[in-house]
């Protein structure tokens, strides 16, 4: 784990893929390390439905020792969303409600970040703000989608976008963690 210290991290694979589990791991041995004052984790992963998503939480009580920012409510919007529009509407909300947490970190941010669904925010959100977030942490580290089993968007173009904007991202880390 301490080849993640000081490193830009993005943890990437399909679903159930053991993303949010390392995360989980690297913020336990952070906080073994004694780090705890310096970590932030933004959790926009949906609460789990059909088996898909999962917050940080959900793996390790460790979150309530560190800044923990997490919405009452994410969407899953392909998985919830029945029509282009519904899945749509549902990107737009949680790119509206996300922002707020984004907000929060950078006007107060730590030397550690970790993200926990960062593609959610990528369906309809601005990549530039996510870029913000690498380069203000020391050490940034990110579960990202990337995979098949979500590719049914309704035809909304949320999973073309966020495939993109995905790669963009993955030129500005140290170290892309496959799954």
């Amino acid at each position: 784990m301490e080849e993640f210290l000081k490193k830009k991290t993005l943890l990437v694979g399909d679903v159930g893929s053991g993303k949010t589990a390392f995360l989980a791991e690297f913020l336990k041995f952070l906080i073994e390390k004694g780090y705890s004052d310096d970590i932030t984790i933004i959790d926009i992963a949906p609460s789990r439905i059909h088996g898909v998503g999962g917050s940080v939480r959900e793996y390790t009580e460790y979150v309530l020792r560190v800044r923990y920012l997490r919405l009452e409510r994410v969407w899953a919007p392909r998985l919830m969303g029945k029509t282009r529009e519904e899945v749509l509407k549902y990107a737009e909300e949680n790119r509206i409600n996300i922002e707020s947490l984004i907000n929060t970190y950078l006007s107060n941010p730590t030397k550690i970040l970790l993200v926990n669904d960062l593609t959610i925010y990528l369906h309809a959100g601005d990549v530039t703000r996510i870029i913000d977030l690498i380069n203000t942490a020391e050490t940034f580290m990110a579960t990202a989608y990337e995979g098949e089993k979500l590719k049914d968007d309704k035809n909304s173009g949320i999973t073309e976008r966020e495939r993109k904007l995905l790669n963009l991202l993955k030129e500005k880390v140290d170290i892309i963690k496959r799954f």
